[in-house]
């Protein structure tokens, strides 16, 4: 076979039917098994993998149809053809209904048995392959990918182990690329539905019109375009949890009608009758402020306090230290790895770039740097130079809002003036003859300030 498999297994009391089956799928790559007791064939069950069972009806002992039940009992996943030379309607309706995948009488062709095998075997791969997708998103969002040694993290992570095994709804608050995504993957795969569907919808991304059909299903007809019923998100979501990502820009008519479902479960599809209902566990994200989006009318108060059951707010880069050097050196291991490179690390000078940017993209913007530094070096160092010169982004810098942080007057209007600093020089390319001239100051000025707010520019200065 040109995929792995397990061995299947035949049972038969017959010593030429079992040779000769044995011949047969052996020939087509199969690696066989074979038993001449349903009772021995237990026996190997309980210490062998097979992807599938080939049993004769009538066996000495225990029969094929007792067999069929045991193993459906024990080993439900494991699919069964059963195969007998007393052929009737009512054994065959008998066999399916016990739990059998098909039903072959005697004397049969070698390509019918091929063709049932082949189908098993073909299942078995689309079944695995489901086992691994889903392992694979549960290692990509596990709590070891929640990188950081600040203090808040350490929190986040701790909340995210308490929270995660219950039901309860979530609501995640934080500026763009803090890793809002992460943090609901997180609690997904440490909750009793990781074994279920993780379904993510991002609100912003589809257009308001589709996005309840793409959200709770549509019937046939229902509308221009709707050809057939269409399964909404929330159904295949069903037993596990769905991710509402961007639930800020969700049109308030939209909004109504998520609410009930959170109620009750309870739902309709766009163009029907019939009210459906789902057990789904619900997590939101928005990066919007929710405050100044309720009191402007677009976002429903009472969905804010029903989506609020356990809050969320994961920490902006610029606020967690050196922990924005750890996920840097996270990145370059990963894209190490990814681009077949062996660059050792980051130049002093590379470290102080990234130490002195306020990083208003937060962590995606830290990783897009490092992944283009990455890709631009030429030796085993990342050089500032590799790094992007922030230009742009240093005029997208998040001013600090909440100033109960400072303890005084002097520290707000500190804070103020480092941050100033920090725009300016990132702008004029740390260059300080022009930033002092851009700010209208004189050099020997300027150079006073930054040593005042001990402000790391080091190598980066230039005259």
């Amino acid at each position: 076979m040109s995929k792995t498999l397990p061995p299947l297994m035949i049972v038969d009391d017959e010593r030429n039917m079992r040779l000769s089956l044995q011949t047969v799928l052996a020939d087509e790559g199969y690696d066989v098994l074979v038993e001449e007791s349903a009772e021995n064939a237990i026996k190997t069950l309980e210490t062998r993998e097979v992807f599938m069972i080939i049993t004769d009806a009538h066996l000495d002992g225990m029969s094929g149809y007792e067999f069929l039940k045991l193993v459906k009992q024990r080993w439900k996943d494991i699919p069964i053809l059963m195969i007998t030379g007393y052929a009737t309607p009512k054994l065959a309706v008998d066999a399916i209904r016990s739990g059998a995948i098909d039903y072959l009488p005697k004397p049969f062709a070698p390509e019918e048995l091929i063709h049932s095998v082949k189908r098993c075997a073909d299942t078995y791969h689309l079944i695995q392959e489901n086992i691994n997708l889903k392992k694979a998103q549960t290692e990509e969002f596990s709590l070891s990918h929640i990188i950081g040694k600040h203090p808040s993290m350490e929190e986040l992570r701790n909340l995210i182990a308490t929270v995660a095994p219950t039901d309860a709804t979530v609501l995640i608050l934080g500026e763009s690329g803090t890793g809002k995504e992460l943090i609901a993957g997180a609690i997904h795969a440490l909750s009793n539905r990781s074994k279920a569907n993780y379904i993510r919808i991002n609100c912003a991304a589809i257009p308001e019109a589709l996005l309840e059909s793409e959200l709770f299903g549509h019937e046939k007809g229902s509308f221009t375009g709707a050809l057939k019923r269409k399964i909404g998100r929330v159904e295949e979501a069903d037993g596990g949890t769905i991710f509402l990502d961007e639930i800020g820009d969700m049109s308030r008519p939209l909004q109504a009608k998520l609410l009930r479902f959170l109620e009750d479960g309870t739902f309709t599809r766009v163009g029907g009758n019939e009210e459906l209902k789902v057990n789904v566990r619900l997590v939101a994200a928005t990066n919007r402020d929710i405050v100044e989006s309720i009191q402007q009318g677009s976002f429903r108060e009472d969905l804010f306090h029903r989506l609020n059951v356990v809050q969320f707010r994961p920490t902006p880069l610029r606020e967690r230290g050196d922990d924005v050097i750890l996920l840097a050196e996270f990145f370059l291991k990963t894209f190490n790895e990814n681009l077949g490179k062996n660059i050792e690390g980051f130049s002093p000078e590379a470290i102080e770039k990234i130490k002195n940017h306020h990083w208003p993209g937060n962590v995606r913007e830290l990783r897009n740097a490092v992944e283009r530094a990455v890709i631009l070096e030429q030796s085993q160092i990342i050089q500032p130079e590799k790094l992007p010169n922030f230009q742009i982004e240093s005029r997208l810098r998040k001013e600090d809002k909440d100033y109960s942080a400072f303890k005084s007057y002097e520290e707000i209007l500190e804070n103020c003036e480092r941050n100033m600093l920090l725009v300016n020089l990132a702008f004029c390319d740390y260059n300080l003859a022009k930033t002092a001239e851009r700010l209208k100051l004189t050099e020997t000025v300027l150079k006073k300030k930054v040593q005042k707010l001990n402000l790391i520019i080091g190598s980066k200065a230039k005259i």
